[in-house]
């Protein structure tokens, strides 16, 4: 890592450029074609071997240099359909129209145009210092993140097609104090399924109950009743989160509609959790409607994420690198109640993988903000407030994932 130093000095400027391009231009998930192109565009003189339209609109590039082994860095793609309020002057101001064809403001609040700059930025400084390693590299620039597709529509068009990866890191800003990184062994992030419940009453004259099947009670009750599962069927030793974040019925207030709909998330770090607060979600709204009088009610996912749960052995070899670099600016970190679809890589190819966190908040304010407390009043991750220190973080994640990569290389 040392004879990369200059090299990584003096690529800063150029990475802050593309993470502000991007960030100006930020794109839907599973519609990120220009960030695609211009990662494409950026690897192609570097002499990796581009594989584009992988899983909709995935790169994979892939640079071999001798014997060892076969290291796989992953960055996502995705933005956000929310706006961004931070008034920088290379804010997005981008729009754009979601899959079900809602229009709404684009913006990176969650970094991953970041991710994507780091990412370009490893692939450039290892092409040109392959004296520092060997074996294959695979550089997976993956769309759809925020929608949990992403990953896996790239594992299945990825099937024997490209050569098993030993190892798979991936790494994610994330409020904390800048310049520090942020690692742990075993789960590090959380399963994180979100349902969509439809109860089914029959509809009526507001002023005659009588001759309804009231949906919005059946939905009522139900969000008091699943209110319970985290507080009295989880062990207090476990970590659990439900909330319900959407309920909706009817369009006047003396007509009983025939429908409700109610939208919810749940978080867990073990999968016999997860498992436990689903069936415990489904028996309730099933129960609640069957106490009305009604049939069952309708349950999809909207989307569902893995726990992401760090190998131990990669983890402590990767603890070593990070310590060896980075010395006090390296430490364990607590879990954090996000999810990621990054762990399907590794648990549908049985290979084991390392994530971890790179901080972006202003070191002053990040130590005035633990001083007072107020650490939680900091805009985070999917805020519209969400603003990255670029002065190191930059610099520290880029170095955070080539120091990762070097120790399988």
């Amino acid at each position: 890592m040392k004879a990369l130093e200059k090299s990584i000095i003096e690529l800063i400027p150029e990475l802050t450029d593309i993470y502000k391009d991007f960030h100006q231009n930020p794109e839907l998930s599973m519609q990120e074609f220009r960030t695609a192109e211009k990662v494409a565009e950026y690897l192609q003189p570097l002499g990796y071997e581009i594989h584009e339209k992988i899983g909709v609109t995935g790169v994979v590039a892939l640079m071999s240099n001798g014997t060892g082994h076969t290291v796989m860095l992953r960055a996502d793609m995705d933005a956000l359909p929310m706006p961004e309020k931070t008034g920088l002057p290379y804010a997005s101001q981008a729009t754009g129209q979601t899959a079900e064809g809602v229009k709404t403001e684009i913006s990176h609040m969650c970094g991953h145009d970041l991710h994507v700059a780091w990412l370009m930025g490893v692939a450039k400084i290892l092409s040109q210092h392959k004296e520092a390693w060997s074996g294959t590299l695979m550089l997976v620039f993956q769309p759809g993140e925020e929608v949990a597709q992403g990953a896996l529509a790239m594992i299945e068009d990825m099937q024997d097609k490209f050569p098993k990866p030993d190892i798979i890191l991936g790494q994610h800003v994330m409020v904390g104090k800048a310049g520090t990184v942020g690692y742990k062994a075993g789960a590090i992030l959380t399963a994180g399924d979100s349902l969509h419940i439809t109860f089914h009453g029959r509809g009526a004259h507001g002023s005659m109950p009588q001759n309804s099947i009231d949906p919005v009670m059946m939905a009522a009750y139900s969000a008091v009743r699943l209110q319970s599962i985290v507080s009295r069927e989880i062990s207090p030793q476990e970590s659990a989160v439900l909330t319900i974040g959407s309920i909706q019925a009817g369009t006047k207030e003396n007509i009983i509609p025939d429908t409700a709909v109610m939208k919810l998330n749940m978080r867990s770090y073990k999968d016999s959790v997860r498992d436990k607060m689903l069936n415990s979600v489904q028996r309730i709204c099933t129960c609640e409607s069957h106490a009305s009088g009604a049939n069952d009610p309708e349950i999809k996912f909207i989307n569902s994420y893995p726990v992401t749960e760090n190998d131990l052995q990669a983890t402590a070899k990767l603890e070593q690198s990070f310590i060896d670099f980075f010395a006090e600016q390296a430490y364990v970190t607590a879990p954090v109640t996000a999810s990621e679809d990054f762990s399907y890589f590794g648990r549908k190819w049985g290979v084991p993988y390392v994530f971890w966190f790179v901080g972006s908040t202003e070191a002053s304010q990040w130590e005035q903000a633990v001083q007072n407390n107020t650490v939680a009043q900091i805009p985070a991750n999917h805020s519209s407030l969400f603003k990255i220190e670029l002065d190191p973080t930059v610099k520290t994640g880029l170095e955070a994932m080539l120091a990762a990569a070097l120790t399988w290389l």
